[in-house]
């Protein structure tokens, strides 16, 4: 199900630790105007794809392999975060 990630003492998205993250060029972009809806309880979560770590390894999930399961998601901010 989980896809490994080859990320080794590095941030869940690749990046070396300490590092910043590499800015974008900056490019003239259209406004497109988003719009954003609560999710309420009934409806379905919108699918997304995410780094995790399950049973010693960085993977990277999908909501949607979990269809017609429980799933319990739970976010945690880093640890010493002043979140």
């Amino acid at each position: 199900m989980a896809e490994e990630i080859k990320v080794g003492c590095a941030r869940p998205t690749g990046g070396p630790v300490g590092e910043p993250s590499p800015v974008p060029e900056e490019k003239p972009q259209q406004q497109i105007k988003e719009v954003k809806t609560m999710l309420t309880v009934g409806k379905k979560a919108p699918d997304f794809t995410s780094p995790a770590y399950h049973k010693g390894k960085f993977v990277s999930v999908k909501l949607s392999e979990y269809l017609g399961k429980w799933v319990i998601l739970c976010f945690y901010p880093g640890d010493f975060t002043f979140v």
